[in-house]
């Protein structure tokens, strides 16, 4: 691009889905309350953080004790759709990115069907859902057996390799025309400290494990507790 051309896109906003889009996070919802509980949870959890267990087996652990307890994927959806809250600045982050032209894109290690499933529920506004595009897992649903279980995105140790993905949604000719160092990304937990490497601005959530992963690390991040405080901070760089 040459250096006296505007670019298309001031910037692309890159963001994890569960429990930084919404207040909640959907996965350890069911695996909590329909699940394993929480206590078998955190065990795994423990296993990822020391480096015993991928984050791709345990996460299919935690999901799968859920169908195998008994409980559909549509059943699931709905329990979600009454309890899943939406991060009172997110709305209000997409109708500017909207009006300026600034990509918002879902990069998460959920299940692409319950992310549509809440988005449809959490935002009304069919052009601002359009808006948003979304890259996740998905589900294989065994209708003979009423089961389900996660088909991940790619064979990384994550199950979604949200690095790689960042890196082909850049090169996109779609996306490619952004401006140079704005690329942001939003998360809270252990699957996104691999979109680190490929982002320009790091924003992590307060008081969770993003941010001591990146206190241990050494990797430079903006601390948030809403998406009003990454709106905030977006402006300024625009």
């Amino acid at each position: 691009m040459a250096a006296d051309t505007k670019p298309e896109h001031p910037a692309i906003l890159f963001t994890d889905w569960d429990g930084t889009v919404t207040l909640q996070d959907s996965n350890d919802m069911l695996t909590d309350n329909l699940g394993m509980g929480y206590d078998a949870r955190m065990v795994l959890d423990a296993g990822i953080r020391d480096g015993s267990l991928t984050f791709r087996d345990a996460f299919e652990q935690m999901l799968s004790s859920v169908s195998d307890k008994g409980y559909p994927l549509d059943k699931c959806i709905e329990y979600l759709l009454q309890n899943v809250k939406l991060d009172p600045g997110f709305k209000e982050t997409v109708q500017w990115c909207h009006s300026m032209n600034i990509p918002v894109i879902v990069v998460s290690s959920g299940l692409d069907v319950v992310i549509k499933a809440l988005l449809e529920n959490l935002i009304t506004e069919p052009e601002l859902r359009s808006f948003i595009e979304i890259h996740a897992n998905h589900v294989d649903v065994d209708e003979s057996t009423n089961t389900w279980k996660i088909k991940y995105k790619d064979n990384s140790s994550f199950g979604h390799d949200k690095n790689q993905t960042i890196l082909n949604v850049t090169v996109h000719p779609k996306y490619s025309n952004f401006a140079e160092g704005k690329r942001f990304y939003c998360g809270d937990g252990v699957s996104d400290i691999s979109a680190s490497r490929s982002c320009d601005l790091l924003f992590a959530k307060k008081g969770c494990a993003l941010v001591d992963i990146c206190k241990k690390d050494g990797i430079n991040y903006v601390e948030f507790e809403s998406f009003k405080d990454i709106l905030a901070n977006i402006k300024k760089l625009i």
